[in-house]
């Protein structure tokens, strides 16, 4: 999957359903993006960092952000 457009801006997407961030410039297949647009349960962050994604309580994807985790 490529970038979400409505997201050209932003690294860090957020699943409500699951409280996990996805990183968008590594995005992998098990990520399962499409199926996250089409719930339309997401969240982006202001700023748009991994540790403001965990500080509102999100995980980091194990498909594409687990390297940048710490």
């Amino acid at each position: 999957m490529t970038r979400p457009s409505r997201f050209e801006h932003f690294r860090w997407l957020g699943d409500k359903r699951v409280q996990r961030v996805h990183d968008l410039d590594n995005i992998q297949p098990g990520c399962e993006l499409d199926e996250l647009m089409q719930s339309e349960q997401f969240a982006a962050f202001g700023p748009d960092t991994l540790p403001e994604a965990r500080n509102r309580g999100y995980r980091a994807c194990r498909h594409c952000a687990a390297a940048t985790d710490g």
